[in-house]
């Protein structure tokens, strides 16, 4: 019997999305298309995070700072703070830095070319993308999960992810039409969240199900290499009172794991056995009275690694560290503190009385 699956039109996906499109606080009505600003923000927003989460933040961001001039004039810290629960806080630093790059040197205007969108500080190759073709209607190859997954499916792709990422961008880059190259993009990637899920695909709605050549084991794609086991880091974190009850905390340096981050102190975060008490004392910002280690730890995951923080108290006079940043717990709330800082915050409050 002869296969009478063909390659997917683009067309044919088009006049799907056409009635199917979702609605999302950063997207033109149909027909139009949106500025660069509300694109560039939102797919920065969009990386590793959903878009139910992402569309609050979005439209409290475009509330506050309405233009990429508004942003670029913001402080850091309001940035950061603004950015809390989006996590992955090199974003934000980096969205503030192309904001002010953008509006000085390039007089407020995003380049509409993918390799000059490239050169701007946390624009990477989908990003670049994805602004291209959705704000200036560029024939560019938007890749995301949704889009990988959608084409280890219609193209059957058995070899695991990530090795084979190049063949399905590939994939993509043969299936992306010269026109409406912008709705195209955002079609791909609402199919794979809508129709073509990791669980139990729709593949009955599916508007390419007579060409998919994976519609017979789409659950099963695409296959994925193990993944390493996360080793773990420790570290002790200092908790240091003034007998006015306010608390030492300190900025993280700019590059970095939370770079530029309102943090609590503590040690260097390692692999191997948790530090000492003594071993952490030396290391403490300020020499403290009466130091101990309160109950349990703090553990939180990151991406690449588990951490498990132990928490020393100590005290400290009322004029020691003048120089530094000291906060009352109850001001937490307006600092830069990511969230592990938060969970270790409330640890202390729990246990040090």
């Amino acid at each position: 019997m002869t296969d009478s699956r063909k390659t997917p039109e683009p067309e044919t996906l088009l006049a799907w999305y056409d009635g199917n499109r979702r609605r999302m606080p950063w997207r033109a009505p149909p027909g139009g298309r949106a500025g660069p600003y509300r694109v560039w923000l939102s797919e920065i927003m969009l990386q590793q995070t959903t878009v139910a989460t992402v569309g609050p933040y979005f439209e409290s961001f475009l509330a506050r700072w309405p233009s990429v001039g508004d942003l670029a004039a913001a402080e850091l810290d309001d940035v950061l703070h603004a950015w809390q629960g989006l996590g992955y806080y090199a974003r934000a630093r980096n969205l503030h830095r192309c904001a002010r790059h953008v509006a000085g040197e390039l007089g407020g205007t995003f380049p509409d070319d993918e390799a000059d969108l490239r050169q701007l500080p946390g624009i990477g190759v989908y990003s670049a993308a994805a602004i291209a073709a959705i704000a200036f209607g560029r024939r560019a190859v938007v890749v995301d999960g949704n889009v990988e997954r959608v084409m280890a499916r219609v193209f059957a792709v058995r070899e695991p992810l990530p090795g084979v990422k190049g063949k399905l961008y590939a994939l993509a880059d043969r299936l992306t039409p010269e026109s409406r190259a912008g709705d195209y993009a955002q079609a791909v990637m609402d199919l794979g969240a809508t129709v073509c899920t990791p669980r139990g695909p729709k593949c009955l709605l599916c508007p390419w199900k007579r060409d998919c050549a994976g519609r017979d084991e789409a659950e099963h794609l695409p296959r994925r290499a193990p993944k390493p086991e996360r080793p773990t880091r420790r570290g002790v974190v200092f908790w240091i009172t003034r007998p006015d009850g306010a608390v030492l905390l300190r900025r993280r340096p700019e590059n970095g794991l939370l770079g530029g981050m309102i943090e609590i102190p503590s040690t260097e975060w390692v692999k191997g056995a948790m530090p000492t008490l003594a071993k952490a004392k030396k290391n403490a910002p300020l020499p403290a009275l009466d130091w101990r280690e309160l109950p349990g730890a703090v553990t939180h995951t990151f991406t690449h690694f588990q951490l498990e923080l132990r928490v020393i108290a100590g005290r400290v006079g009322r004029n020691a560290g003048p120089k530094v940043l000291w906060r009352h717990p109850d001001e937490f709330g307006g600092q830069a503190l990511p969230t592990v800082m938060k969970k270790v915050a409330r640890h202390a409050l729990k246990y040090s009385g």
